[in-house]
């Protein structure tokens, strides 16, 4: 047996955050059990869970000080409401029947227990201790969280203690102000001016880009700390170098142009995955946007957004979005895979699910409406009644299309629309 868990209760400075373990005594657990309370530590004493002096909870606890013990107070602390609170919730837990069918003298228990020092209110000290113990402990051995809600909430929550937001595209459709303007001050009104939305995206345009460079991205960030940023830098060459450095510059997505080499283009899919940040292919002037999308499939760089694209120069022209079906065909294939825990693994290995026919990007893409024998509820699908053609919108400069692979998106209607902010002397 080897369980994790986790919570965090309470706030102020009080808060309480418990890791555990949970596990057999002769299993790596019983080894790291044994080696906290013989290899003892400055400011970082293990002690074991008592219910009260001379009894010990079971199964048998050992309690971890996350943060240095270096004042009388804070040992008063750890030694009296923190101790109680994790030995009682075990002992709840026992009683409750969370143990069942597991004789406690076969496990124990490693709980690290995070007190700050300038905790002081010993009743929410203990109230919360016990509710963070008793949560972590249910959710070791319910194995929370499972895949889909991880997939579910990653792009949803925001940690508690980060102090800001990292904004994802999980919630379709979006605006994105494209600020291809050269005068800061012209830039820093409009961004004062328009509205604080999850649904608005704000481009770093060419223009501004060469004109002050990638520090820009800082400025904005100054002024709207919390919105999604795009670096339209338009990368031709040294893709993961440029990737990187938008990365740094605290962009959250990268767009290269469909006119780089396949090579360049890789290397900045891959780099934007291992920076956390979302890469865009811009499809201005690509002959075969089709033929592009299923090249870059073959090794697995797919990007995270496919921008169809008209240059603002071409304003008066029809637009040419491409033939977006291909397109949608071409990556489906590609990166598709049914995911369906309900399937045999043959279905699994397919790149289509075997009931339905549908293709599967993550587990539980399909709607129970339309796929009743193998569907679960997503919030991240496109809601009925927003889908429009690309025809409703050739007002738009562009339209932007999420890979099918990318957060369970696979129906490739338009879901960022482009206005661009430009100079009036063009």
């Amino acid at each position: 047996m080897y369980s994790i868990g986790e919570a965090l209760v309470g706030d102020g400075a009080e808060l309480a955050h418990i890791d555990l373990l949970v596990g057999d005594k002769n299993g790596p657990v019983g080894s790291a059990f044994a080696h906290a309370l013989s290899q003892l530590s400055a400011g970082h004493t293990p002690l074991l869970a008592v219910i009260r002096p001379n009894l010990l909870t079971k199964p048998a606890t050992v309690i971890i000080p996350k943060v240095t013990l270096k004042r009388t107070e804070q040992v008063n602390e750890m030694f009296g409401p923190v101790q109680a609170a994790v030995a009682k919730a075990v002992a709840d837990s026992l009683e409750e029947g969370l143990f069942t069918g597991i004789h406690i003298e076969d496990i124990v228990i490693i709980a690290s227990v995070y007190l700050a020092p300038d905790a002081k209110d010993y009743n929410k000290i203990y109230r919360y201790n016990y509710g963070a113990m008793k949560l972590s402990l249910s959710r070791a051995f319910e194995q929370f969280p499972d895949e889909a809600t991880i997939l579910h909430e990653k792009d949803r929550a925001a940690h508690a203690v980060m102090g800001f937001k990292v904004q994802r595209l999980w919630n379709p459709p979006y605006l994105q102000v494209a600020m291809d303007l050269v005068d800061m001050d012209h830039i820093r009104r409009i961004l004062t001016e328009l509205p604080t939305n999850d649904h608005l995206i704000i481009e770093a345009g060419t223009p501004l880009i060469k004109q002050f460079g990638l520090t820009v991205i800082s400025e904005i960030r100054k002024i709207r700390p919390n919105a999604f940023i795009i670096a339209d830098l338009k990368t031709l060459d040294t893709g993961n170098l440029e990737t990187r450095m938008c990365a740094n510059a605290s962009a959250d997505a990268v767009v290269i142009s469909g006119l780089a080499p396949v090579s360049t283009i890789e290397k900045a899919v891959k780099e934007a995955r291992k920076t956390g940040i979302y890469a865009i292919i811009d499809m201005l002037n690509v002959e075969s946007p089709v033929n592009l999308i299923k090249t870059l499939a073959k090794t697995n760089s797919i990007p995270h957004i496919v921008e169809m694209h008209r240059a603002i120069d071409a304003e008066g022209s029809e637009y040419a979005w491409g033939d977006i079906p291909a397109i949608k065909k071409s990556s489906t294939r590609q990166s598709a895979r049914c995911n369906c825990r309900r399937h045999p693994p043959q279905c699994r290995e397919n790149r289509t699910c075997c009931r339905c026919g549908h293709h599967r990007g993550r587990p539980g893409h399909h709607r129970k409406q339309e796929h009743p024998a193998c569907s679960r509820r997503v919030p991240w699908r496109v809601k009925p009644g927003r889908d429009r053609s690309v025809q409703d919108h050739d007002r738009f400069l562009t339209i932007t299309f999420f890979s099918p692979d990318y957060g369970g998106m696979q129906c490739f209607k338009p879901l960022i629309f482009k206005i661009a902010m430009s100079p009036p002397y063009r």
